[in-house]
């Protein structure tokens, strides 16, 4: 009797230390299920150091900006605790992120705060643009193993001057198989007007559609494909539907590659990214192309999963315009040390 009652509990110890391990491997597993996609402009993310090789160097101590090294830990707080509220404390799969100087500022947020613990990787080329900001891609490893990735730049032919933040292409392959192409984007703003630079942002356009046509094999060999970034238009302008061709779901058709899933601010939680005056406008999109849409047994669009991130602690009130804007790092010279300029924006994959 002795015996079977010491086996017994050894038997149930040996229970309880099995469902210890897979109880969170479950759990894990399920996670897995899921990948979040996510973009964000953070406007203005300079390192506070003089890089004698660049012109632009307002954002340092004794710039026209008084950029202190303070000020650039308080960004990059506020921007680390900002992605994890994003994220619900899980890594995000693939984030792009806009208005970045360079690695560094990056390893600040990825690796030298709480996020080291998503084990996030960094992809970022030094592009043309006259005040050093460049886009970048952060991939967590544990989802996604990165096959190949390059820089695109964006030529004008009428102006071999013409400098632009570069087209970032990176392709993944997930655990399950899956491969992923994805391109994260900053096109020409509208500084000067809107009118006077839209053939800029048709010519990003343009580029962007050439790679992705090219990548695609016909109407039955699609690929898929993430577009993300701050496009500097709305879903509705020529720029993005009728040079890029993306268009919403409703008005999608077979002989389309791409489908907006941010054109209506009823269905994304909220009206816009950014605000200008007394409007919001969506000008920081996710684009996908239609396999993710129509297709179920493998890695897809999770449906209704395309939203505008608008926690409160990224607003103010508006007192001059009414209702509440954005909190941001400045406001022209003055310093507000707040997070951006432009809301976040996220979709989720599942399979």
């Amino acid at each position: 009797m002795k015996d079977f009652h010491f086996f017994k509990t050894r038997r149930l110890l040996c229970l309880y230390l099995i469902l210890l391990v897979f109880i969170p491997f479950e759990s894990n597993a399920q996670n897995r299920g899921k990948l979040q996609i996510a973009f964000w402009n953070l406007e203005n993310f300079f390192d506070p150091f003089v890089d004698s090789t660049k012109i632009y160097n307002e954002f340092t101590e004794n710039g026209t900006q008084h950029w202190t090294k303070s000020r650039f830990y308080k960004k990059r707080n506020n921007i680390y605790k900002t992605i994890l509220s994003i994220s619900e404390n899980d890594p995000i799969a693939v984030m792009g992120v806009a208005e970045v100087e360079n690695q560094y500022v990056l390893n600040m947020v990825f690796n030298q705060t709480p996020l080291k613990k998503h084990n996030y990787r960094i992809i970022h080329y030094e592009g043309d643009d006259r005040r050093g900001i460049d886009v970048a891609v952060v991939y967590c490893i544990d989802m996604m193993q990165l096959v190949y990735s390059e820089a695109i730049k964006i030529k004008n032919p009428k102006n071999d001057r013409f400098r632009s933040r570069d087209i970032l292409y990176a392709k993944f392959s997930d655990r399950r198989g899956d491969t992923l192409h994805v391109f994260v984007n900053h096109w020409p703003s509208r500084y000067g007007g809107e009118m006077e630079t839209v053939e800029l942002r048709a010519l990003a356009a343009n580029t962007l559609k050439h790679k992705v046509d090219s990548l695609c094999g016909g109407r039955n060999h699609i690929p898929k494909i993430v577009i993300m970034g701050d496009f500097n238009d709305t879903p509705d302008d020529p720029s993005i539907r009728d040079v890029l061709g993306a268009k919403s779901r409703k008005e999608t058709g077979r002989d389309d590659v791409l489908v907006n899933l941010f054109t209506d601010g009823k269905e994304l939680g909220f009206e816009g990214t950014l605000k200008h005056q007394f409007h919001w406008q969506i000008f920081d999109q996710i684009i996908v192309s239609r396999p993710l849409i129509e297709e179920k047994d493998r890695l897809h669009y999770r449906k209704n999963s395309a939203s505008i991130f608008h926690a409160d602690f990224l607003f103010q009130p508006d007192g001059a315009n009414g209702g509440v804007k954005l909190f941001r790092t400045y406001m022209g010279p003055k310093y507000y040390g707040g997070y951006s300029d432009h809301l976040p924006v996220r979709i989720f994959l599942e399979y």
